[in-house]
């Protein structure tokens, strides 16, 4: 077969003949397009250039069986192969692609997502904060339902954004929960949904908080309006304490179901309204709660509302559609109210789970590691992680965990997405908010060094090695930095201490191991 034939793939079975080399099976999307064949009953075999020793994923395929070869594209590779799929990759004017043209069908990854269909239910979660924890509780509550959700299956990678999320939806599983993040560029976010093929999507909020200089967060907030917009006819489920979110809805001709917390006294917001207009909001979290503005948005009563909280313990009451539930959690906070309700109505709306393996499921779930995660109590300081990276999610935490420890010390060891003026404003919340402060991260020690009388006054107590300048993409601080972060908070007079950053979660287990020498 040679490269003018059009492109014929039925769809496979057991008995099909044809053999699909996949290149590139090293790589996390060659991968994932590998096992997607192998459960839709393909004959797969996979080549990669790299040797096995720094093949990161080849743990995902040992239950595949697929045959690989492995530091080379040998010659019998091509011979056997009837279709051929490249690494999206691969440019199309390499030498690599003119050799797969010589040697047989070229069967791109679109073509895959074309032909090999997700065959399931499948619903995408997207938004600025609570996408991963709102994910992970809906499989939960999926699993003890008797649902396997498809997964990714890579260790330490999200996976929300680019190809993976598609494929994910067409792994073997009997449903998709599919967390959907964006680059923050025009059309990136209708190219994914449109991909992932769901008939549900969830809307958790729309916050200012992985901008850059070059964006601003109406344009952000459209790059989210993609998302909505798909959902035209379909189900979606949003936020409506959100006036960004609710304000993307058009509640005349959508299938929307709206979920928010009767609660407020976090304090008064401001949020631009899609007229133009700046919206007060009295925030229940940073960026949502209750609105209204000239133009006639205002805050609905929610489908589903959350009522008599009690965050610190977990505990709150649910109004649905068929009457008042009590709801038990594990986790604190109303950020997780918020996520816990959002699973809640997608579990019972969309998939149609029973309300009492609903509720047994939310207070078994454990949560998220690395957010808001107990570790151990030292000297009787509770010591927690957050991999909080971005303003409004670390002002969300620190709130939640003040209302539960009388002083906290707040470890920062993070470096902005969002750089300078990110770095400065996460500083503030945390002086804002926490009682000590240790900037462990370079870029927070220089967004430390503008706040002489806190460090004069001692909230703010510097370390040694925040003065070297580590980063690593969204990676703050290096793991000595971490932990001398944490030493010097151990020093102040305080109930709890909270690592924040990627690195914290990053270099968890030395933390962990620190304790024990």
């Amino acid at each position: 077969m040679n490269s003018s034939e059009k492109t014929d793939v039925n769809h496979p079975n057991q008995n099909d003949s044809n053999v699909y080399g996949v290149i590139g099976i090293c790589g996390v999307v060659s991968n994932l397009i590998a096992r997607m064949l192998m459960d839709h009953g393909c004959h797969v075999i996979g080549t990669d250039l790299h040797p096995k020793e720094v093949c990161e994923y080849l743990y995902t395929l040992e239950e595949y069986n697929i045959p690989l070869s492995l530091s080379e594209h040998p010659e019998s590779f091509f011979n056997k192969s009837t279709y051929i799929v490249p690494p999206p990759s691969l440019h199309e004017d390499s030498k690599l692609i003119k050799k797969i043209k010589d040697c047989g069908t070229i069967l791109t990854v679109e073509d895959c997502l074309k032909i090999f269909k997700p065959e399931k239910p499948v619903l995408c979660i997207t938004g600025t904060n609570g996408k991963t924890t709102t994910t992970t509780l809906l499989k939960h509550i999926c699993r003890n339902a008797g649902l396997k959700p498809t997964e990714h299956g890579f260790r330490n990678l999200q996976g929300n954004i680019d190809y993976i999320p598609p494929v994910q939806a067409r792994l073997k599983g009997d449903v998709a929960v599919l967390e959907t993040g964006t680059f923050g560029q025009t059309g990136d976010l209708k190219i994914m949904v449109e991909r992932c093929e769901p008939d549900c999507g969830i809307v958790t909020n729309i916050n200012p908080d992985h901008l850059d200089e070059n964006h601003d967060f109406m344009s952000y907030a459209s790059i989210k309006g993609e998302f909505v917009e798909f959902f035209k006819n379909k189900t979606l489920i949003v936020n409506s304490d959100d006036p960004t979110v609710f304000g993307l809805v058009d509640q005349d001709s959508q299938d929307i179901v709206t979920f928010g917390v009767d609660s407020s006294g976090s304090g008064i917001g401001f949020k631009q309204c899609w007229c133009g207009r700046e919206i007060k909001v009295d925030e229940t979290i940073t960026g949502s709660g209750f609105y209204s503005c000239e133009c006639g948005l205002i805050r609905p009563e929610p489908d589903y509302l959350a009522t008599d909280l009690d965050e610190s313990n977990g505990k709150f009451a649910l109004k649905t559609p068929d009457g008042d539930v009590k709801v038990q959690m594990k986790l604190i906070g109303l950020h997780n109210v918020y996520n816990t309700v959002g699973a809640y109505v997608a579990a019972i709306e969309f998939f149609k789970i029973p309300v009492d393996k609903i509720l047994n499921s939310i207070e078994s779930f454990e949560g998220v590691p690395g957010r808001i995660e107990y570790l151990y109590s030292y000297n009787k300081i509770d010591i927690l992680i957050d991999y909080g990276h971005n303003p409004a999610g670390i002002e969300t935490v620190l709130r939640e965990i003040k209302k539960v420890y009388d002083k906290i010390t707040v470890v920062i060891t993070v470096s902005s997405e969002s750089g300078y003026s990110g770095d400065d404003e996460i500083l503030e919340k945390a002086l804002e908010i926490g009682d000590f402060v240790v900037p462990a991260s370079f870029a927070s020690r220089r967004a430390a060094e503008k706040q002489e009388r806190y460090i004069s006054s001692g909230k703010i107590l510097l370390t040694d090695l925040s003065l070297v300048n580590f980063k690593k993409g969204t990676l703050g601080a290096n793991s000595d930095q971490v932990l001398e972060g944490l030493k010097k908070g151990l020093e102040c007079d305080a109930s709890a201490l909270i690592c924040l950053g990627e690195a914290a979660f990053k270099y968890k287990e030395n933390i962990l191991k620190w304790r024990d020498l």
